[in-house]
């Protein structure tokens, strides 16, 4: 019995050591996938900045207090359009004492312009006025004595008497007249002509120092950048708002430096933001960079491109999304990336031929994202072997799995 259990321990053991043996020199599983005949477009994915095309920074002229802010970021505004107001109380106050004082030269002014004061006027008009009453009265009295002499009814002495003073009334008339027009002389009217125009004058000036204190936009546009509120204390020069037109924009599209020989003029350029999902802007490199600049930790270049904006939707200072559409290749054979190798400094890829792994040097093209053209060593349908841990060469056996199928 116990030769039988040892049989049968021996018979197990022999087993495993089979399983071991089988499992550690089995071939390796293999993912692998085709070479594909596709149209293949050469897409550099970076970030940009929007900026309006053209664009005005509105400042303040003097200082003071921010009184009131009547827009906010977005706002689209007429040039001319009150943005913001600067508060103070001298240059109001002088304006009220330039406003009272022309008031009162004014009214003296008039007095002088018609003739002296209307108290002394209506005094003279009312003599002028019995004087005429008087003389109308003497002259129809005198008319009617005339007639008597000619009928031998009254005296020619009667007559002369009238006559006399007839005259005499009209010498106090034109005395009357005299005095009214002596009243004012040509220097009093330009003095006073004077006196109000310079009152005008200090009224305009104070008028338009208190204007200066309404901050104005000065084009058509859009408020895209404003962060003062009511309250706050400015010195001439302080920035207030910065307006611009927003119908065309400019982007400043970020490219690192090792992608920069992948851009160049007129290259379709489509531009998306995360805050608009599904809309699209699209353009073409206007400008390249003339020089590298540092944007974090990166060294990009800046290229520029325009995008039509008619529906104000992309406002100024949004960071978006760029697609450089640089190159084409048509009817392209193609791999994923992840299948490309570097074997004693050159680039291949490991081929499937049979159940045996072959290394094939390759040429590549341009790239997407995923996936690399090859033009030279590969054709379409031949299975190439994508990323794995297992160590490759030249002639291994593989079990081979499709790549394609993974998840």
């Amino acid at each position: 019995m116990k030769m039988i259990l040892a049989l049968v321990a021996l018979v197990v053991l022999a087993a495993v050591g089979w399983l071991v043996f089988s499992l550690r020199n089995a071939p390796p599983e293999v993912r692998f996938t085709a070479a594909k005949a596709e149209n293949l477009v050469d897409t550099l994915n970076t970030n940009g900045k929007v900026e309006p095309l053209s664009w005005i920074a509105v400042r303040a002229e003097r200082s003071g207090r921010l009184a009131d802010v009547r827009v906010q970021k977005g706002s689209v505004v007429t040039a001319g359009a009150i943005i913001a107001t600067l508060e103070n109380l001298e240059l109001q106050r002088s304006l009220q004492a330039a406003e009272a004082r022309f008031t009162q030269v004014e009214g003296e002014a008039q007095n002088v312009l018609q003739g002296g004061t209307s108290a002394l006027r209506s005094d003279l008009s009312a003599a002028m006025s019995r004087l005429r009453v008087e003389i109308t009265n003497a002259e129809s009295e005198l008319a009617a004595t005339e007639r008597l002499v000619t009928r031998q009814a009254a005296t020619p002495q009667e007559a002369g008497l009238l006559r006399g003073r007839v005259n005499l009334l009209k010498e106090q008339m034109r005395g009357l007249e005299e005095r009214l027009e002596s009243l004012v002389s040509p220097g009093d009217r330009k003095a006073a002509e004077a006196r109000i125009k310079e009152a005008q004058a200090a009224v305009a000036i104070a008028k338009g120092k208190v204007e200066e204190g309404n901050l104005r936009s000065p084009i058509d546009g859009m408020v895209y950048q404003i962060d003062l509120r009511p309250g706050a204390i400015l010195n001439p020069g302080d920035l207030i708002a910065n307006v611009g037109k927003v119908d065309s924009m400019q982007v400043n599209v970020y490219v690192d430096e090792p992608e920069l020989g992948r851009v160049a003029l007129g290259q379709p350029v489509t531009v998306t933001w995360d805050a608009r999902p599904g809309k699209e802007w699209k353009g073409e490199v206007e400008k390249l960079p003339l020089q590298i600049v540092p944007l974090g930790s990166r060294q990009v270049g800046e290229v520029l491109v325009t995008i039509g904006n008619p529906n104000n939707d992309l406002p100024p200072g949004a960071n978006v999304n760029i697609a450089i559409r640089s190159r084409t290749a048509p009817n392209a054979t193609t791999i994923p990336k992840e299948a490309l190798r570097r074997e004693n400094g050159v680039t291949g890829v490991f081929v499937l031929e049979q159940d045996k792994v072959v290394w094939r040097p390759v040429e590549t093209g341009i790239s997407n994202v995923t996936r690399i053209q090859v033009k030279r060593g590969l054709k379409p349908g031949d299975r190439v072997a994508l990323a794995t841990d297992q160590p490759l060469r030249d002639g291994s056996s593989v079990k081979a799995t499709d790549g394609d199928a993974a998840p």
